[in-house]
């Protein structure tokens, strides 16, 4: 897949509108409500900014400039999600001498709230993986991974639900089919289950069984794949479900200026977002509730 044929394809707009409420309606009420989603996937292990002569985005990204936005963001709004969609590990010497350890330690400086694994976050095995989870000062989710018999078993869950003033917030994760991708030796007993399926069973809970007035998908299945693939990807996912409000894809380094919007199975829109690679960019998704009813805007941040 050429990441770049879905740059200008897919940015078809920042806002969603459900039940018919526009977002200027919410500016004249007083009890609205403003969650705010940031998001990131597909670090791998850039914590330094790209070098200045890089060819395609030089000086860009940088943990430390991250985080200065996501406090930026969250001083404006206290009611903020910080997420990341898998491959953490893998691409400078940093991984290769620490193993994930500084990479799970700014993570949780960074105070990220919950991430789900990618494949390459299995480059160092499953072990390997499950030796660093203590730098990690927040959870993993993989509803499509089935831990049993593997030290993961009860450690990853397949989805966390937060509050956030009063909003029920509920998020899921799937991954990738690891078979073809990952030597077996390293993820071991994991079992990859139908991520559609599992994603319907995970947005029915979400929404009937825990109440929650926000579903999100965590996904590392990749952003579309060329007519004809039988690959699964975030598209294919949103088309094929329900209640899901937003997917926050990885794998295929799709850089979006905007989220995309598609339909679910009853019409409604999902909105669909990925940033690219390497820590370039920030996610931003702000859902914005008044009685009952939720609309969302949403924007890629350059980190540089």
């Amino acid at each position: 897949m050429k990441r770049r044929d879905f740059i200008q394809k897919t940015a078809a707009g920042s806002a969603l509108v459900a039940g018919g409420l526009s977002l200027s309606s919410f500016a004249a009420e007083s009890e609205v409500k403003r969650i705010t989603i940031l998001h990131t996937n597909d670090t791998h292990s850039h914590i330094d900014p790209l070098a200045a002569d890089d060819p395609r985005n030089p000086n860009m990204g940088g943990a430390a400039r991250r985080a200065t936005l996501v406090n930026k963001v969250r001083e404006q709004n206290p009611n903020t999600l910080l997420l990341d969609a898998g491959d953490i590990f893998q691409g400078t010497p940093y991984f290769n001498y620490y193993g994930g350890e500084l990479e799970f330690k700014i993570m949780s400086m960074m105070k990220y709230d919950l991430a789900t694994l990618g494949n390459h976050d299995f480059d160092n095995g499953i072990n390997g993986f499950y030796k660093q989870l203590p730098h990690a000062k927040f959870d993993f989710v993989s509803a499509n991974y089935e831990f049993k018999n593997s030290v993961l078993d009860g450690i990853v869950k397949p989805y966390k639900t937060f509050v956030r003033d009063g909003i029920k917030i509920g998020v899921f994760g799937l991954g990738i089919q690891l078979q073809g991708l990952v030597d077996p030796r390293l993820y071991k007993e994991v079992i990859y289950n139908n991520p559609i399926e599992v994603a319907q069973d995970m947005s029915r809970i979400l929404k009937e069984d825990e109440q929650c007035d926000l579903v999100i998908c965590l996904s590392h299945l990749g952003f579309a794949y060329r007519k004809g693939s039988d690959k699964v990807s975030d598209l294919v996912l949103a088309s094929a479900t329900k209640n899901i409000d937003l997917i926050i894809g990885g794998h295929t380094h799709t850089f979006l200026k905007k989220p995309h919007v598609t339909k679910n199975l009853d019409g409604n829109d999902v909105l669909v977002n990925q940033v690219g690679c390497y820590g370039i960019n920030l996610g931003q998704i702000d859902f914005y509730f008044e009685k009952g009813k939720k609309t969302a805007e949403g924007r890629t941040i350059s980190i540089g």
